[in-house]
Order: structure tokens, then C-alpha cells, then sequence
């Protein structure tokens, strides 16, 4: 601990014997007692020393007490320094008001009582003592004022030329302060700045995103980085980047938050510009693969058409022109049969290919067995297998139910992931073909029935898995490439797996390990799956309760032809009277002519969709259908869009792929049919 320094105590005395004194009485305060023995010595101490107190004798020869204290009082450094007059004589009235108009403060006779001088002294001590810190103290704070004055000053300049907006806002959302740059970036005066939030200057596209964000990192606490789009009053729209942290006290309290706006337009018009380079670039490189990949098609399509007519040109110009045994005969024809059905296979993926591109691939649906479809594709492929030595390893799961879909594009679908499959598996290979039934992985109550290609081929690799169901790719387009066929078959797969509401994947560990192929298809409800299977076995449910809608009459309106059908289809097997139409013109036009008891519209038309009919149907007077109950299907399945839904005038909203036995339920609940007759 630093040691307090001593404090100066002026002894006048022209009698060294009375110093001495002095000094034995005052010693014990421990300060620094300092010897004149006259006025002039006494003058000459006070030229480079402040002191606490002077203890000056009034009789001295030469310069006296009151003199000397007159020379004391006229210097400016000594002035206020206290002074005890020390005298042997009785003070009269006359020396004491002397004494005090020469600044004295106190008298004492000779002899001194030791007690009463001591305790006199260390007054005046401790009043310098507590002086001089407050002068201490008073000089310290004006050091601190100016530097606080420099500090402000200093922050002040740098704020008003910072390049960036800054702001403090309290705990309550009020601003407290901004910067020029801030009121620039938000096109406010410095009065208008600190009245609004700079939420109130986000574009109103972006304002709902920055009000979320804004109110997260407000719950949260943690650093703010976000970018929005910013608009003036006179309509200039920027981008900036907003950026926050919490403003905390010395205990962690928080006090408010303090952050910063920059100005990023510039960056954003360079990143689209960047963009814009990477797209056409995308584009070109796109357009140039497509290219290639066209000319390499119509390389493949000469090559594939050419091969079987080379064959059955020869062949039929050896029969004309020579005349053959029985044997040869047979062979000939059986090799020209076999060609041109090659051929038309060919001719058939390509029409397909082309309906699929113009949107005019349209299924006949009904209740399918897919039992019973994936033993005509397995039939109609042995004669391919047999040849290779390939061996079939077939598991299907008879409970397996029913899907609604066209039966012929199922075995078309089933037929081609054989044929593919056999194709690229060599001669004495095997090709495993499994039927179950799996749960779906959103809805367990709902089912799906799997179907399973896994081969020991040649595989694919990591690099063309993802381009495995494009058109016209294939993992080797060369003249030299060793197995045959457009690259279109995999690709009309997944058209007629998606248009039935399935979905298809392909697996493989890569070159040489085989694939496998597995497609998913929505199965009808138990019940209904399985109806073909009970008929087929005399096990017919009774009129009640395999028709719960008998005599109800469904208006549906979709725009696509094969749900039309299918929800046509559906309605009439649960006993519904049903008129489809395909646009909102056709429903109003043919409303009171039908008189439905119920809506079934889909949302996403074109020209004018579901939401403009129900709109329309709900202004109509009841007796003109005003009233009908209406369902909505549609495949936006967010909350908001149901909400929408029931909003504008429908009574439910169920998304898609539509499930027959909710949809069922649904018109059940909707119209309140008694239980025992809705029993399915």
C-alpha cells in the first residue's frame, strides 16, 4: 500500500528553544515540520512550499509576527494558508482584531497546553490534507471530461462519415439514435428517423419476412444478418444488409440493441449479373448436350430401324427368289415375325415418347389386379429370358389389392423394367421380380403396393444414375455399344408410374452389381382393392354397404381427362349418379340441368380455376345451386391454402394424390348421411 505523503508545517520562532518545543509537541503527528527563525526565513520557506498550517510568533526582533503575516496574505500562493499566532503576551482586544484582519485563525498564550495545540494543528492538517484530494480529484475529473469530450467528439465524426447506417434502439423498439448514412439509406430526416423503424422502410414484399426475422432475433437475443430490399418515399428501392447485436450493461443486463445498415445494391446487381452469365452459360452448354444427345438419338433410331429390316428384306427376297424346304421356310418367317414386332416396339416407344411430350398420354382406368398384370408381362418375356439361360425368381404377394390405373400401361410398365432388366443381365444371370404390400412413410394407414425388378446385370453407374429416366439417355450411345434399343423405355416408365400416382426409383452399388428398379402405386382401400378378387369367389358385399352413395348425384369438375375418369369411376362404384365436366363455363352452364347434391372440384384449372367457380356458385340464388356443398381437390396442401379454400365458399379441402376412402368419408361427413347407410 502506498505510503500518504507528508504534510508541511511552518514553525516561526526567533527563540531556537521554543522551536524545539514545538517540534517535541507536533513530532507525533508524523508530517514534516519545517524551522524559521524569522519573518524573512519564514518568507523564503513559503517560495517553494505549500503548508497545512503556519504556528508564527507575534514578538520577534526585526520583522515581526503581524508584518511577516502581511507579507504572507499579499502572495498569491499563500494567501489562504492558515496562520496561529504564538505570543507570551495577554492578548488584548486590540492585537486580536490585529491578528484576525491579517488572516490569523487562531491565538494561543505561552506556555502551550500541548494537547490544545496538537489538537488545533491536526485540524488544519487534516483539512489540507482533505483540500488537496479534492483538488486531486477535481483535476483527475477534468481530464476525464475532456477525454470524454475527445471520445464523443471522436465518435460523433466517425458516425456522421461512416459508410455505413448506424442506429441504437431501446429494450421498447424506440430509436435513439442514427447516423446521416442511415437516414440516407431509409430517405428520412434525422427528426422522421428517430420517430419510425427501419421495418417501416423494408419493400412491402419483403416486409413480412423482415417483421419474422426481426421478432426471432428480438426472442432469441443472438446476432442479427439478413438482407432485404429497401424503398424510399419517393420510390428508390435498394438492397441493404441489415445487421444487430444486443446492447448489454457491465452486469449483463440488456439496455437495447445497436446495429448497422450497408447499402449492397451494387453487390446484388453484380451476383445477378454473375447469374445471369452462369444461366446462359447453363443454357448454351444445355442446348449443345441436347444436340448431341439428338444426333446421337437419330444415329441410334437409323441404326435400330435399319438392323431389322436389313433382316427381313433378306430373308423375303430368299423366299421370293428361291424355293426353300418347310425347315428354312419357318425359320425365315419366324425371323422376319420376330424383327418387324422389334420394329414395332421401336415405333410404339417413339409414339409414345411423342404423346408424352405433347401431353396427349391418356389412361383408361379402372380397378386393376396387379396379380394378374405382372403374370402377363412375366409371360410375355420367358421367351427372352430362356435363350440367356436367365433364371426368373418371381415372389408375389397374393393379398396384394387392387389399384386404379389402365391395365395395359401397368404391363407396359412391368413388361419394359423386365425387358430392360433381362436385356442387361448376361446369359446365365438371374432376375428377382417381389409384389408386397408396404405402408406409406407420412400416412401409415395408407398402403402401397411395390413392385421390385432387381437383376445381376452389368449396373449403373454413380455418374448416369441421376439421368437413368431421361429420354434419349443412354450410358452408351457408340455405333459400337453391345445391347440394343432407343434409350426411351425407362423414361416412358416413369411417365406411367407418375400419371398413376406412384413413384419409381433405380439402385445400384455401380458398374458390374446389378440394379434394381422399384416402383410404388397407391392401392385402393382393402375393401375396395380386393372387390375383384371377392366377386371373382361369390363373396359379393351386400347393395348397402359396397354402395353408401346409391342415388346421390356428384358434379365433378377437372380439367385433367384421366382424373375426371377416375373419380367418375370411383363415384359410380360406390353408387353415385356422376357428371364430369372439364372447366368452370361447363359447371355453370350445365348446373341446374344436373341438379348435384354435391361439388367435387379440383383448385388448379386453367384459364379460370376452382376458386372463380365457387366464387360464382356461392352468388346464385339456393333454388339455382347456391347452396350445393362443394369439396375441394387440389395439390397446394399447405395450411393457408386450405384456409383459402374454405374461405371462398368450399366446405372441405382434400389435396392430392386423393385417397378413395377419405374423398368417401369426406362427402359422407359433408352431406351427414345416416352411419348405417355410409358403412363401406
Amino acid at each position: 500500500m502506498q505510503m500518504e505523503p507528508k504534510v508541511n508545517i511552518l514553525l516561526v520562532d526567533d527563540k531556537l528553544e521554543n522551536l524545539l518545543a514545538l517540534e517535541a509537541i507536533l513530532e507525533k503527528l508524523g508530517e514534516n515540520l519545517v524551522r524559521a527563525t524569522s519573518g524573512e526565513e519564514a518568507l523564503r520557506c513559503l517560495l517553494h512550499q505549500d503548508f497545512a498550517v503556519i504556528l508564527l510568533d507575534v514578538q520577534m526582533p526585526g520583522m515581526d509576527g503581524f508584518e511577516t503575516a502581511t507579507l504572507i496574505r499579499n502572495r498569491g500562493r499563500s494567501r489562504h494558508t492558515p496562520i496561529i499566532f504564538l505570543t507570551a503576551f495577554s492578548t488584548s482586544d486590540q492585537m486580536l482584531f490585529k491578528g484576525y484582519a491579517l488572516g490569523a485563525v487562531d491565538y494561543l498564550l505561552k506556555p502551550l497546553d500541548p494537547n490544545i495545540l496538537t489538537s488545533k494543528v491536526t485540524v488544519f492538517v487534516e483539512l489540507f490534507k482533505k483540500t488537496e484530494a479534492v483538488k486531486q480529484q477535481a483535476a483527475q475529473l477534468v481530464a476525464v471530461n475532456a477525454e470524454l469530450r475527445q471520445s464523443e467528439e471522436r465518435f460523433r465524426s466517425l458516425s456522421t462519415c461512416s459508410p455505413v447506417g448506424i442506429f441504437e434502439i431501446d429494450t421498447e423498439g424506440g430509436c435513439r439514435y442514427t447516423n446521416p448514412r442511415y437516414q440516407a439509406i431509409c430517405g428520412l430526416k434525422a427528426a422522421e428517423s428517430l420517430e419510425k423503424r427501419w421495418l417501416e422502410s423494408v419493400h412491402p414484399e419483403d416486409r413480412e419476412r423482415a417483421i419474422a426475422s426481426w421478432s426471432n432475433y428480438i426472442y432469441q437475443g443472438r446476432d442479427y444478418s439478413e438482407e432485404f430490399r429497401f424503398q424510399t418515399a419517393h420510390g428508390i428501392v435498394r438492397w441493404v444488409q441489415v445487421r444487430s447485436s444486443p446492447m448489454l450493461s457491465g452486469q449483463g443486463e440488456l439496455l437495447g440493441y445497436v446495429g448497422t445498415l450497408e447499402d449492397i445494391t451494387e453487390r446484388k446487381q453484380a451476383e445477378e449479373v454473375r447469374a445471369q452469365v452462369i444461366r446462359e452459360q447453363t443454357a448454351r452448354q444445355e442446348a449443345e448436350a441436347a444436340n448431341r444427345m439428338k444426333d446421337e438419338f437419330l444415329a441410334v433410331l437409323s441404326h435400330e430401324l435399319r438392323t431389322p429390316l436389313t433382316s427381313m428384306l433378306g430373308w423375303s427376297k430368299i423366299l421370293r427368289s428361291k424355293k426353300l424346304d418347310e425347315k428354312a421356310t419357318s425359320r425365315a418367317l419366324e425371323a422376319i415375325e420376330r424383327n418387324a414386332i422389334s420394329q414395332m416396339q421401336l415405333i410404339e416407344d417413339i409414339l409414345d415418347v411423342s404423346r408424352i411430350i405433347r401431353g396427349q398420354l391418356r389412361l383408361n382406368v379402372s380397378a386393376v389386379n396387379l396379380i394378374t398384370v405382372m403374370e402377363a408381362a412375366l409371360e410375355a418375356v420367358r421367351p427372352l429370358a430362356e435363350p440367356k439361360d436367365i433364371k426368373l425368381n418371381i415372389a408375389l404377394d397374393t393379398s396384394v389389392g387392387s389399384v386404379y390405373g389402365d391395365p395395359a400401361r401397368l404391363q407396359q410398365i412391368v413388361w419394359n423394367l423386365l425387358t430392360n432388366a433381362i436385356k442387361f443381365t448376361p446369359k446365365g444371370g438371374r432376375v428377382d421380380v417381389n409384389l408386397s404390400v408396404i405402408c406409406g412413410e407420412e400416412q401409415t394407414t395408407h398402403k402401397y403396393a411395390q413392385i421390385q425388378v432387381i437383376d445381376t446385370g452389368i449396373g449403373i453407374s454413380s455418374e448416369f444414375l441421376p439421368k437413368v429416366f431421361e429420354r434419349f439417355r443412354q450410358a452408351d450411345s457408340t455405333t459400337t455399344r453391345s445391347h440394343n434399343g432407343l434409350g426411351l423405355g425407362l423414361a416412358i416408365v416413369r411417365h406411367l408410374v407418375e400419371l398413376h400416382k406412384g413413384t419409381i426409383f433405380a439402385q445400384s452399388p455401380g458398374t458390374g452389381e446389378g440394379a434394381t428398379f422399384t416402383v410404388k402405386l397407391p392401392l385402393l382401400q382393402d375393401n375396395r382393392g380386393s372387390r375383384a378378387s371377392r366377386e371373382a369367389t361369390g363373396e359379393i358385399s351386400s347393395p348397402v354397404a359396397s354402395t353408401p352413395l346409391t342415388g346421390l348425384r356428384v358434379l365433378v369438375v377437372d380439367d385433367e381427362t384421366d382424373t375426371r375418369n377416375f373419380l367418375s369411376f370411383m363415384f359410380e362404384e360406390y353408387g353415385a349418379s356422376t357428371t364430369a365436366v372439364a372447366s368452370v363455363d361447363e359447371a355453370l352452364a350445365i348446373l341446374e340441368q344436373a341438379k348435384p347434391d354435391i361439388l367435387i372440384s379440383d383448385i388448379g384449372m386453367s384459364e379460370k380455376n376452382g376458386y372463380m367457380l365457387i366464387r360464382k356458385l356461392r352468388s346464385l340464388e339456393p333454388e339455382k345451386g347456391g347452396c350445393i356443398p362443394a369439396i375441394a381437390l387440389t395439390a397446394y396442401t399447405r395450411e393457408e391454402d386450405r384456409l383459402e379454400a374454405l374461405s371462398a365458399g368450399f366446405q372441405q379441402h382434400l389435396s392430392k394424390p386423393i385417397d378413395p376412402t377419405k374423398l368417401i368419408a369426406m362427402v359422407v361427413n359433408v352431406l351427414k348421411l345416416p352411419v348405417e347407410v355410409a358403412v363401406s
